[in-house]
């Protein structure tokens, strides 16, 4: 069976968020890696004997999702750190789209990042609607609750303790999120649009 390998990422260093958060998050996203071929292995195994192994299976497929979006997320959250700050072009086709749907881009900014503040861990996501050809933003709980069906990945937050608490404790959410986009490559970002983009006339 293929396995998944993990990415590796050009960061540089980041206002706010120090080497040895980015050190302890990028184990954590190896982790996901890890376990999503284990996982698969475990799917494998159980599957030669499917009527024995039907529990097994069905419960051991939900860790999948889990594992998984978690290693994809963090793909999607740490390429958008790489290279250094980027602003999001004025004439670009992602700004073009984002006013469209919010009036304005600060009203999609402070729409997103009042979704980050909600309480609990889990994810704020800028995704693409390929069907309706339009932007979404929404609020995943953990990684395997809540991802938009057929939409494609744009902008990834992790709103989970562990990727801001070594440099902002539990209390420092708000700061972490202004951190997040000083520190944004919006040129990685807008490559994802452009790429979902593409795939409209392919559904």
């Amino acid at each position: 069976m293929k396995q998944f390998t993990p990415k590796t990422f050009n960061i540089p260093n980041l206002k706010g968020i120090s080497a040895k958060n980015l050190e302890e998050h990028l184990k954590l996203y190896a982790g996901y890696v890890k376990n999503a071929n284990l996982v698969q292995e475990t799917i494998t195994e159980f599957k030669k004997n499917i009527d024995k192994n039907a529990y097994a299976l069905g419960e051991v497929n939900r860790r999948f999702g889990f594992e998984y979006n978690g290693m994809r997320n963090h793909e999607v959250y740490f390429s958008s750190l790489e290279s250094g700050a980027v602003p999001l072009a004025e004439k670009s086709e992602l700004k073009k789209m984002i006013v469209e749907t919010w009036g304005s881009f600060d009203s999609w900014l402070a729409e997103f990042k009042a979704i980050a503040l909600t309480r609990g861990i889990g994810w704020t996501m800028l995704y693409f609607d390929r069907k309706d050809n339009r932007l979404l933003n929404a609020w995943v709980d953990e990684q395997h609750l809540g991802q938009l069906q057929d939409c494609a990945l744009i902008l990834a937050l992790d709103m989970w303790e562990h990727s801001y608490v070594i440099d902002y404790q539990p209390s420092g959410k708000k700061n972490y999120v202004e951190d997040f986009f000083a520190n944004l490559n919006w040129k990685v970002v807008g490559d994802n649009f452009s790429a979902a983009s593409k795939m409209v006339t392919m559904i």
